[in-house]
């Protein structure tokens, strides 16, 4: 859900033009230069609640490279005080997906650092501490009503005409002390709540620049937004444990999801509150699907580990990721077709050049860079890259079949034609098995628009020169000979000797199967046309 939706939902605000620039009217780079100009202390925040998806993984990359521009510092810090949502294994897919996409963090969980802790959950004290602060300053008060009475306050928001989120009537603001004594002494349960000010602060992003959300309320039955900070169970809130753990990490920049934005004016109230700055916010618009459906971290499709299950290398995700919502310099873009590394992106990351809009995840663009930077191994690690694809060669055809040297030939040869590894198998299955003529779509296809008397004839004399003469000479032979263009010579091996399957030239197709394969693939591809015509 992008934040105009969530406004229009929970605010009923019919026009956002007041609040969000206009789509039209938004410009690639801001008016203004909202890079900082000195090192920056950024952090990368998920919950451990499911898999790490690519929303979440381009958060990481924003923040991390501003760090690494500008000498700053890197922080992940996990928010896994919602014990109730943690899914198992999900922290360690964390580490894991960050540490392949080679995203080294500087301060956080397993490394330290001098804020430390790096778990919420093993910050209680320090809540506790500045959760005391906010009661005694009477910004913060606690609220003793039963899980019932809120709903029915709730409900009743709901039907107020305009309906309002704020729903709270304040009821347990106004204890006296010795209630508040009493509740405690008798162990009754409570949460602690913001006392909201009357009007929430402006939020000064520097993205969307100044926006001024205030909750809508029904002036003939006022009710308050005061947020929870701490919950029943005694653990923070997501909206004060952030604040808290921001300010004494001393993170300078936040860089996160455009859906964040309802909730940044209660954050800037919490930091009010304490006295304190708040950092510089950057919020980012989502990353949807091509039906406009926000990613989710518990669907896998979308989690980096599996995509890099499917194939996807790093560097392409990585590459991939950075350009939905950031844009590099027009003639570096054009330069380079976009396919920048890690190294590149960390030189050239500037906060002017990020984009406004939802940006909708298309995988095409994935696999021209996956197929890109597959390529460049294949170049530059070749037995690397060998050695992957020989496993899976060799699951499906054996070893007598699928040796090293001819899974290294086909990759040295043929390694254009793959997008990824994972592809070898089923682009190349005719290095290791012949064609079955009668079930292959594809020659069906082709063999029906085809004079079959000719292409008999242009097999049975590539056939005949084969053992003396070069593969190419004795194609424009055979184009003098029977005077016809080298595509429709071209084509016909490539029925009879790969079954009409694309990836491989012809010359390389019959380097590789070598001169006695070939000839056995002539003979049936010959025979099969001799029983149709």
């Amino acid at each position: 859900m992008s934040f105009r939706t969530f406004y229009r939902r929970f605010h009923g605000t019919p026009d956002l033009s007041s609040i969000l620039p206009k789509k039209s009217l938004v410009s690639r780079k801001p008016s203004r230069d909202i890079h900082p100009k000195y090192p920056v202390r950024t952090r990368f925040a998920p919950s451990p609640t499911g898999m790490l998806h690519m929303g979440s993984l381009r958060t990481a990359l924003y923040n991390y490279l501003l760090a690494r521009n500008t000498g700053g510092k890197f922080i992940l810090r996990l928010e896994d005080t919602d014990q109730n949502r943690l899914a198992q294994g999900a922290e360690e897919n964390i580490y894991d997906s960050l540490r392949w996409c080679k995203l080294q963090y500087d301060e956080g969980p397993m490394l330290g650092g001098p804020f430390g802790p790096y778990r919420q959950s093993e910050r209680a004290e320090i809540y506790r501490s500045h959760i005391s602060t906010l009661l005694e300053s009477g910004h913060a008060y606690r609220c003793f009503c039963p899980k019932e009475r809120l709903e029915l306050l709730r409900e009743s928001a709901r039907k107020l005409q305009p309906p309002t989120t704020a729903s709270y009537d304040r009821h347990c603001a106004h204890l006296s002390l010795d209630k508040i004594k009493q509740n405690l002494d008798n162990g009754m349960g409570y949460t602690v709540r913001l006392r909201a000010p009357e009007k929430y602060p402006i939020i000064h992003d520097l993205l969307y620049g100044a926006l001024d959300i205030q909750p809508q309320v029904n002036a003939n039955d006022v009710r308050y937004d005061d947020p929870i900070l701490v919950k029943s169970d005694n653990l923070p809130t997501y909206h004060f444990a952030n604040v808290i753990d921001d300010h004494l990490m001393k993170i300078t920049h936040v860089i996160r999801g455009e859906e964040w934005l309802p909730s940044t004016q209660k954050h800037l109230a919490i930091y009010n509150a304490f006295g304190w700055s708040p950092p510089q916010f950057i919020h980012i618009p989502l990353l949807t699907t091509i039906e406009d459906k926000k990613l989710s971290k518990r669907k896998g499709d979308s989690s980096v580990m599996n995509l890099k299950g499917k194939g996807i290398l790093p560097e392409a995700l990585v590459n991939f990721s950075v350009l939905f919502g950031w844009s590099p310099p027009r003639d570096l873009a054009a330069a380079n077709h976009e396919c920048l590394s890690l190294e590149q992106f960390e030189q050239i990351f500037n906060l002017n050049y990020l984009t406004k809009g939802n940006a909708k995840i298309d995988e095409k663009k994935l696999w021209f860079f996956n197929k890109h930077y597959l390529q460049l191994q294949i170049e530059s690690q070749l037995s690397k890259v060998t050695e992957q694809v020989i496993v899976l060669a060799q699951s499906q055809y054996g070893r007598d079949l699928a040796t090293a040297e001819k899974v290294t030939t086909i990759l040295q040869k043929c390694g254009k034609a793959l997008s990824t590894i994972h592809e070898f198998n089923s682009t190349f299955s005719y290095f290791f098995e012949r064609p079955n003529y009668d079930i292959i779509n594809s020659v069906q296809d082709y063999l029906a628009t085809r004079d079959l008397q000719q292409e008999l004839r242009i097999l049975e004399e590539f056939q005949n020169g084969i053992d003396t003469t070069d593969t190419e000479q004795l194609i424009k032979h055979i184009k003098e000979k029977l005077n016809i263009p080298k595509r429709l010579i071209f084509e016909c091996l490539r029925f009879a000797l790969a079954g009409s399957k694309s990836g491989a030239k012809v010359p390389i197709l019959v380097d590789i199967l070598g001169t006695g394969e070939t000839h056995k693939r002539l003979d049936e591809a010959c025979r099969y046309l001799k029983n149709r015509i």
